[in-house]
Order: C-alpha cells, then structure tokens, then sequence
C-alpha cells in the first residue's frame, strides 16, 4: 500500500499540472470546432443563429463563383508551390551537403526567409514584382526598352507570383529538413556505390531519395498545411486582385466573416478547410503510428 500511494501521488500531481492544457484543448480547440461546424448548418448572418437549415450554407458556397476561384486557385498554388519547395530545398541540401565552405552561413542565408512573417514576405515581392519599379523598372533602366514583367497585375497569372514568394520563404525550411536525412545516411552506402561505380545521380534517384521517406513526408505535410491556411501573403502582396484572381480560401472565410457578416457561410468555408487539413493530415498521423508500431515489434 505504501508503495502504491507515492506512485497514485505522481500521476494525480501529473493530471493537476496538465489539466490546463486539457482544459484548453478541450474548450478552445474541440469545443470551438464544434461550434464552427454547428453554426456551419444554420442561418446565422450577422449574428449566430440556432435555425438549423441542414447542408444549405454547404449549398450556397459550392455555387458561389467567388469560392470556387479560391479553391482553384488553391489547388495550383499548393501543386506548384509543394513540388518547387520540395525540388528546391533537397538541391540546396544536397549542395551544402558536399562540406562546402561557410557552410553555417549558407544555411543561415537560406533559411532566413523563413524567419520573416509572411506579411513581410508579401511586401517584399510586391515591391519587386512591382511593374513601376521592380524587375520591369530594373530591365528597362538596363536598356531593354520592350521588356516586360507585370505578371503581378494579370490575372493569368498572379497566382504564379505568389508562388515565387511562397517557395522563397519556404525552401530554406525544406532545405533543414532534407539536410537532416542527408546527414543521417550512413557513409558506408557511399562507398559501396563508387566501388559499384554508380554516377552519383543513380545514387541519389535510387537510393538516397527512397530512404529519406520520412524527411520527404515531413516536410510535405508542413508544406500542405501551410497551403491551406494561406492568408497573410495573398493579403500582402494582391489583397486577393486582381479582381479575384489571387483569392484564397482563407480570405474568402475571414471576408465573409468580418465584412460580409456572413457567419454561416464563412463557417461552411472554414468547415470545409479543416476537412482538407484532416485529409492531409490523417493519413500522416497512421503511417507514423503504424512505422513507430513497426519499429517497436522489431
């Protein structure tokens, strides 16, 4: 019985100090993704509503045009986006992987990007897409007189630019990331393919690439994640324009919140998000229980 007693003390003590934290999961993130989701299936405008109206608000925002942009635009901003930051990062940490020199202030260099808020990210490319002063002021001023670069104001092709932006702040994340599975091979592999005589991008296609699935994995759920909850950029550095031709789902839900005073259908909106993310994410989440479950029985 004594020995019982300090070891029941232990784990309430445990509960006491993580019962905050439980409280705020609990209420700030269960109980208020409840709430959305509910409010998600009534008539609120304005204000909340208790008047259930079943998959209405749904209805509404999969014929409203404005959503639909933002959905497409979403899709071709994460396919470019994921695939240019996951191309990018692993050639810059394939490259500093080599025992470059000043290779602590490379690494700074690239991943200080990431370090600036995305306000800031945006701000900084607007002004360099800017066709007044940016790279088009910059190529005229050089001479070229007919050159042109105004792709930040058509609306073909501002979601390409916010593309550019988005993978300048995120290679260096994906750069750590690779450079963390590049450095966990073992050095042995090496020197087994130069006697095999392999051409070190043989090695690289089939065998460094294929063992690094966890870096790989790893940095594309961050990357889709941050996808999703895209806001701050396209409010920086488009404002959603032209038009609505760089509008993104996250503006389109804090838009109808906010100015539109439309709570039901800004709430279907963020509903639907958090599906996207929960799509991403879960299978995420089983392949690492199932690989820790894998490595525990070996």
């Amino acid at each position: 019985m004594l020995a019982i007693r300090p070891r029941l003390a232990s784990r309430l003590a445990a509960w006491v100090a993580l019962s905050p934290a439980l409280a705020v999961l609990v209420v700030v993130y269960i109980g208020c993704t409840t709430w959305t989701i509910w409010i998600s299936m009534t008539a609120s405008r304005m204000l909340p509503s208790s008047n259930f109206v079943g998959l209405r608000q749904y209805e509404a925002l999969f014929a409203n045009e404005r959503w639909t942009v933002s959905v497409s635009n979403l899709v071709i901003f994460g396919t470019m986006f994921m695939i240019a930051s996951l191309a990018l990062g692993f050639l810059l940490a394939v490259a500093i992987d080599q025992r470059v020199r000043a290779e602590n202030l490379l690494r700074s260099i690239f991943l200080y990007p990431f370090s600036m808020s995305f306000v800031v990210t945006g701000l900084v490319w607007q002004w360099v897409l800017n066709p007044t002063f940016g790279i088009e002021r910059i190529g005229k001023n050089l001479g070229f007189a007919d050159f042109k670069f105004d792709w930040i104001v058509r609306q073909d092709m501002v979601i390409y630019c916010l593309v550019f932006a988005a993978v300048w702040h995120a290679a260096g994340l994906v750069m750590a990331i690779m450079l963390a599975g590049l450095r966990g091979i073992d050095e042995d592999i090496w020197k087994a393919a130069r006697v095999d005589g392999l051409p070190t991008w043989r090695v690289y296609v089939s065998i460094v690439v294929p063992m690094m699935g966890a870096s790989f994995a790893t940095a594309s759920v961050l990357m889709a994640t941050s996808v999703v909850r895209l806001y701050d950029l396209s409010v920086a550095m488009t404002n959603g324009g032209p038009g609505i031709a760089s509008e993104v789902p996250a503006k389109f839900v804090m838009d109808h919140l906010f100015e539109r005073q439309n709570i039901g259908l800004a709430t279907a909106a963020a509903t639907s998000m958090l599906i996207t993310v929960a799509a991403v994410v879960g299978p995420f989440l089983y392949w690492q229980s199932r690989r820790r479950a894998a490595a525990g029985a070996h």
